[in-house]
């Protein structure tokens, strides 16, 4: 039986918990998630876990922080004038919302504080800073 390695496109069955047990994603009851082992397409920590399962295997990993969305970081957490923010709806702490650069790329913030004057918009990943715990099912190979 063959084992998952780099470049093999994999199917997983997946749960996701925090520390708490929380759980903050799963593909229970939908399909399992597919992706190309060792292409950047899931968290460091994921990828690494699958390479070297087999068909059908099941286990159970904790991935720090540095392998999952990084550590907090607080330079990515900015107050700016209020004013400046067009959202066309009233602001308010964890509405999401995107930073379009002159580049044309964007970048997803979420409001953590408003007053009368700023709000303070946060780039951080919502699980940054967080161990994550997955239990994963190897489902296929691709072949």
């Amino acid at each position: 039986m063959s084992a998952a390695k780099n470049g093999d496109v994999v199917r997983v069955h997946y749960t996701g918990k925090l520390v708490s047990g929380e759980v903050f994603d799963s593909s229970e009851g939908r399909e399992p998630l597919a992706f190309t082992v060792g292409g950047g397409e899931v968290i460091a920590g994921f990828d690494e876990a699958v390479q070297g399962m087999q068909i059908g295997e099941s286990k159970d990993v904790k991935i720090p922080a540095q392998e999952a969305y990084g550590e907090r970081r607080d330079d990515l957490i900015q107050t700016v004038p209020r004013e400046l923010v067009q959202l066309g709806v009233e602001p308010e702490v964890g509405l999401q919302i995107e930073m379009h650069r002159q580049d044309g790329s964007v970048v997803p913030l979420m409001i953590s504080a408003v007053d009368a004057t700023s709000i303070t918009v946060d780039a951080n990943h919502p699980l940054a800073g967080e161990e994550l715990h997955f239990t994963i099912q190897l489902m296929e190979i691709a072949v």
